[in-house]
């Protein structure tokens, strides 16, 4: 989630999607300091835990662990799912504390990304662009169903579809082997005529 760095409207933004029913929210302004996004984290994390919701913070591994948060998600230009998953399955045989339950999330553009990312130890997929997106155009052309259907049968992790995600396609990304799917616009861009707790309700009923 993201709120072009104006803290008071991104801690509020994501309040509203968990109280709305939002599952997970991840938590990717890129631009803030370590300082503020820990704030920010924070406040996800205690209104999440009582709604029994997930944050992940994107990229910022030390972030996630200072706020308490369920993960961190990596993308291409992130630090290695495979450094991740070793520091954190390795903490117990050093006799340290580990995280409970540190999900490991990558971003994965291709089968055999998504199959590398696993065997690496990532916890979920978010594969895409399904659809066509502004926001993916520097991935490529939209990977289509089909695409999403191979990864799903490739892979055991869960696989969150990204890109051009409606309503109206979210069951077909669900019926492909998706356990979910991942979008900000759909969230964002909610009409004066629905609220975003209506659309999840849609939504939900259409996957």
């Amino acid at each position: 989630m993201s709120a072009g760095g104006d803290l008071a409207t991104l801690a509020e933004a994501i309040r509203h999607a968990i109280a709305c029913g939002v599952d997970w929210v991840q938590i990717r302004e890129k631009d803030l300091s370590g300082r503020a996004l820990v704030g920010v984290a924070r406040d996800g994390v205690a209104t999440a835990r009582e709604a029994g919701a997930r944050i992940l913070v994107n990229d910022r591994v030390d972030v996630s662990l200072a706020a308490g948060a369920a993960g961190v998600h990596l993308g291409r230009e992130s630090l290695p799912v495979g450094d991740v998953a070793r520091w954190r399955d390795e903490r117990p045989k050093r006799g340290e504390t580990a995280p409970r339950d540190f999900w490991i999330g990558a971003s994965c553009h291709s089968v055999e990304e998504a199959e590398a990312a696993e065997r690496d130890g990532a916890n979920y997929i978010i594969f895409g662009p399904v659809f066509e997106t502004p926001s993916k155009m520097k991935y490529g052309a939209p990977q289509g169903v089909e695409k999403l259907r191979t990864v799903c049968e490739r892979v055991k992790s869960p696989v969150l579809a990204i890109g051009g995600i409606s309503v109206e396609n979210a069951g077909e990304c669900v019926r492909a082997g998706a356990a979910g799917i991942a979008a900000i616009r759909l969230f964002q861009e909610v009409g004066e005529a629905e609220n975003l707790r209506e659309r999840i309700r849609r939504m939900r009923e259409a996957m």
